[in-house]
């Protein structure tokens, strides 16, 4: 049986391009994070972001939906130009985007169940009953099903960063930002954590940028990776060319 990487996953989807970042500057007082960033992701397509802490990865994430706003540049986005978007208009596309925090985000004053209920709020269309078997399946496209009476308190760190992606997923997003999902996780948990990532991207065809610095999580997830480097985009390709680089700074990263 072929081995299920980003890579065979991505081979029968159409390749449609559904994040277009053009000339993206941004810029904090002195110190210019971002210079001039172009990327464009496809349907179904994961895309690595590799960097050293500082050179504006978190960044990148946080203009494409509207958290920052760039001082130049031009961010497209499900056809819609992110910077030129009223709020309404911006929290629209925002429901289509799933942003998985590092720290899984979860309200810990409430039980699983009410976290994952939380983004169904404002749906007026679908009723309580559906709402919770939205929940129900949720928790189990993670391995949580088990769970969802529990506080978040009582719940691991794997477990709650699984939960902190059932309730982005619940929307079923069709883009996914991930930032670090595996930091602070034992390396078999860190693997659980990389597969659903691919299991995401297989079963609800998402577009996903993942910023991360384990490399087992960029081997198993990564369609494609680029390398960030004092406000440019140092590299580009899959992670077995980039493996194979010549650069030290590069290698750096595999080492």
């Amino acid at each position: 049986m072929m081995e299920q990487t980003a890579k065979n996953i991505l081979d029968s989807k159409q390749n449609d391009v559904i994040v277009e970042i053009s000339h993206l500057k941004k810029t904090f007082g002195s110190n210019e994070v971002l210079k001039d960033i172009n990327i464009k992701i496809n349907k179904g397509e994961n895309l690595v972001v590799l960097g050293k802490s500082g050179s504006g990865k978190s960044v990148l994430i946080k203009c494409l939906v509207g958290l920052i706003n760039p001082d130049e540049g031009k961010m497209i986005a499900l056809e819609k130009n992110i910077s030129e978007l009223k709020i309404d208009e911006l929290n629209s596309i925002r429901k289509k985007i799933g942003f998985l925090f590092q720290s899984g985000a979860l309200y810990d004053s409430m039980t699983v169940r009410e976290n994952l209920l939380f983004p169904l709020r404002d749906l007026k269309e679908i009723s309580k009953e559906e709402k919770i078997k939205l929940v129900e399946e949720a928790l189990k496209n993670v391995g949580l099903e088990d769970t969802i009476d529990k506080m978040p308190s009582e719940l691991s760190g794997g477990m709650r960063k699984r939960l902190g992606l059932a309730r982005t997923l619940i929307l079923k997003p069709e883009i996914m930002l991930y930032d670090e999902p595996t930091t602070g996780l034992d390396p078999i948990t860190s693997k659980e954590i990389s597969e659903l990532i691919l299991e995401v991207q297989k079963k609800y065809n998402t577009s996903s940028i993942i910023i991360t610095h384990d490399m087992a999580c960029a081997k198993i997830t990564a369609n494609r990776m680029i390398v960030l480097k004092e406000g440019v985009i140092d590299a580009e390709g899959t992670f077995d060319e980039l493996e194979k680089s010549e650069d030290k700074w590069i290698r750096s990263f595999f080492e």
